[in-house]
């Protein structure tokens, strides 16, 4: 990866969102980068649609608070620090709670790390209302009806928009940025991240047209099911924003259930036989694993070895959840994995 490429990434998102805030009237004048600080919004309520129903926002938000994975990074992206966040429970290679690319962010705005909070066993909400919040984001979540009901106890909150654990990046940066008062914003950080995965994934043209599918995580010592990602989960998604395709058998299959994940018997393996790469959770052992069974080992992508094993004990094992800080500083890499097995399938 290249924390060159990340940090001009950073410099020329934090000029935007400041060029474009200065001409905002829903911006907060504070600057000192600071909870709830800069870019706040502060001009007439608002309103989100959400899967819940609707969030009307007050005219005020001087102090964001977020929650579930990421949500964070949207604030954080628009030079926002929030008063509390989720703590990192996947990928955190030094266990202090929070993923490279946000520490080099918080870094750039000159902050230290908000309050965060354990969700191993669910949403904090005590630690969430002692950050007095003006607003809670958890654009992507999955949020229960009796989880959005309570957080709205302690102030407005934005869930996801359609699908539980279903909102694409860009729909989360969209519904994020709207709760913070800042819909420009969020569009604008959209267009720059496109552009650079247009940049990136330039160099990388084996991986065009790809057919992939994503497997969950693989208990190998349980192989009789095939269980992966539907067309409904972003790690799914985003093949097509890298220029791959989604596998016509899962798309088929997806189109069963508004669920983000599914499965089907090893037995029926065979259904997959249109899927080129595998992406999945583990490493090198599990790949053998896969070529050892007699029945999974006939799909295309496992007999070729055409499998990017994502590491779940470091960043990387996070990377095919695309939010708005990991893309920039983690895609290269990515796009290096996938390449590999582009080669594999031919």
């Amino acid at each position: 990866m290249s924390r060159l490429t990340r940090r001009a990434f950073t410099g020329s998102a934090l000029a935007l969102a400041a060029a474009l805030t200065a001409c905002s009237t829903e911006s907060s004048s504070s600057d000192d980068g600071g909870a709830g600080g800069d870019g706040a919004g502060t001009g007439a309520a608002t309103s989100v649609d959400h899967a819940f129903g609707t969030t009307e926002l007050p005219a005020t938000i001087d102090v964001i608070t977020t929650v579930a994975w990421a949500n964070h990074e949207v604030p954080l992206a628009l030079g926002v620090v929030p008063a509390g966040m989720a703590a990192a429970n996947f990928g955190d290679d030094d266990s202090n709670g929070m993923l490279p690319w946000v520490e080099a962010e918080l870094e750039e705005l000159g902050a230290e790390a908000p309050t965060l909070f354990d969700e191993s066993d669910g949403i904090d909400f005590e630690g969430v209302a002692d950050t007095a919040p003006s607003v809670i984001l958890a654009a992507y979540s999955g949020l229960t009806q009796e989880d959005y009901d309570t957080l709205s106890e302690i102030a407005p909150t934005i869930p996801f928009p359609d699908v539980a654990w279903g909102t694409s990046w860009r729909d989360m940066i969209t519904a994020n940025a709207a709760g913070m008062g800042r819909p420009e914003d969020g569009a604008a950080l959209i267009t720059q991240l496109e552009e650079q995965i247009a940049t990136a994934i330039a160099e990388h043209p084996a991986i065009e047209g790809k057919s992939v599918m994503f497997l969950t995580h693989v208990d190998t010592s349980d192989l009789s099911t095939v269980n992966f990602y539907t067309a409904h989960d972003t790690r799914t998604m985003f093949f097509e924003d890298l220029g791959m395709t989604i596998a016509q058998s899962v798309k088929d299959a997806s189109a069963e259930t508004d669920q983000f994940s599914s499965s089907v018997s090893a037995e029926r393996a065979d259904v997959f036989d249109d899927v080129e790469i595998i992406v999945t959770y583990g490493d090198e052992t599990l790949v053998e694993a896969l070529q050892a069974d007699p029945l999974l080992s006939q799909m295309p992508a496992v007999r070729n070895g055409a499998v990017v094993h994502l590491p779940g004990n470091s960043p990387l094992g996070t990377a095919a959840n695309p939010t708005p800080l990991a893309i920039p500083y983690i895609l290269e890499e990515y796009l290096v994995e996938l390449e590999r097995a582009a080669d594999a399938s031919a």
